[in-house]
């Protein structure tokens, strides 16, 4: 039987410190262990330290490209998390370097110390899209972890929402700003946008619970939308209807590559691919059920902070 987590033990974060991350910080807290959160800038961060008790929080300074920074902030911990990944590529940020290498670094300094499970953080979808490249990195990484390190657990969530996401506050500021809202592919994509706080206690069961090494599991919200559906969700929730306008994926495409131009993007030739590709669980899967876990609807929480 797995031990439960406790003040002696140490859960160390990589790519804590943002809106999932800090949501499962303030979970893990709970449990009493020590968290340690590997950042580039720990500096800014300390905010997250009031998640726990006085010194149970810490921020390190960490370079997830450099085996021997992973292998010093791996080693004295219990449990380790991977949450590292990016949406889009820039000059220093590549998939490929974050999703498979970083990962594989990680699972290896798992094995290399003896930890007790390491929870890989991956995406909803990722085995049924191979044209993009955010998806098919990912689902590399899974693989390396898996092989590299057997007491592993992939965690693929789809859409995460919350009241700091960069996913329904994002829908939220188009609506507000623009007088007709773009719908790549008609919105007929579907999503099975899954609430952060459920996602962080699927966490903290998936690092105690037995017989799971090895498994995938699926998390995804209690009902599917279309996107066109969220749209219409949000102007609900904010008052304001704004026409949808269908763009075929094509022409997407082109928006996307005069977008990526852009240190930020609002959207790239990537994630129009992303887009072809329906973001729900398969019924096969893991899932919250496993886990003892109702996941929460969307409409409940949204207008607790959509208005």
């Amino acid at each position: 039987m797995m031990k439960k987590i406790g003040i002696n033990d140490t859960i160390t974060i990589f790519g804590g410190s943002g809106f999932i991350g800090s949501y499962i910080v303030k979970e893990l807290a709970k449990t009493g262990a020590k968290i340690k959160i590997v950042s580039r800038n720990p500096e800014e961060n300390n905010q997250l330290k009031v998640c726990g008790s006085v010194g149970q929080i810490a921020f390190v300074k960490g370079d997830i490209k450099s085996f021997k920074d992973i292998e010093k902030n791996v080693e004295g911990s219990t449990f380790v998390v991977n949450l590292v990944g990016i949406l889009f590529e820039s000059s220093k940020q590549k998939f490929n370097k974050l999703h498979v290498e970083a990962a594989k670094n990680i699972a290896l300094s798992c094995s290399n110390n003896g930890i007790r499970r390491l929870i890989h953080f991956s995406a909803l979808g990722v085995n049924r899209n191979h044209t993009s490249k955010y998806a098919s990195t990912k689902l590399e990484g899974e693989k390396a972890v898996l092989q590299t390190f057997p007491n592993s657990v992939i965690i693929r969530p789809s859409v995460v929402f919350g009241r700091e996401d960069n996913f329904i506050n994002m829908f939220a500021k188009l609506v507000a700003v623009f007088p007709v809202i773009p719908l790549i592919g008609g919105g007929r994509t579907r999503l099975q946008p899954v609430y952060v706080v459920d996602v962080a206690e699927a966490v903290g069961r998936c690092l105690v619970k037995d017989n799971i090494c090895g498994k995938v599991f699926e998390l995804g919200g209690s009902k599917v939308y279309t996107l066109r559906e969220i749209y219409e969700l949000v102007f609900k929730l904010i008052g304001k209807k704004k026409p949808l306008v269908s763009i075929p994926f094509i022409f997407a495409k082109v928006m996307a590559a005069i977008l990526s131009l852009l240190p930020r993007p609002l959207l790239t030739c990537d994630q129009v691919e992303l887009l072809k590709t329906d973001n729900v669980i398969v019924k096969t899967k893991n899932s919250f059920e496993e886990l003892g876990l109702t996941p929460t609807s969307m409409e409940a929480v949204l207008s607790e902070y959509i208005r």
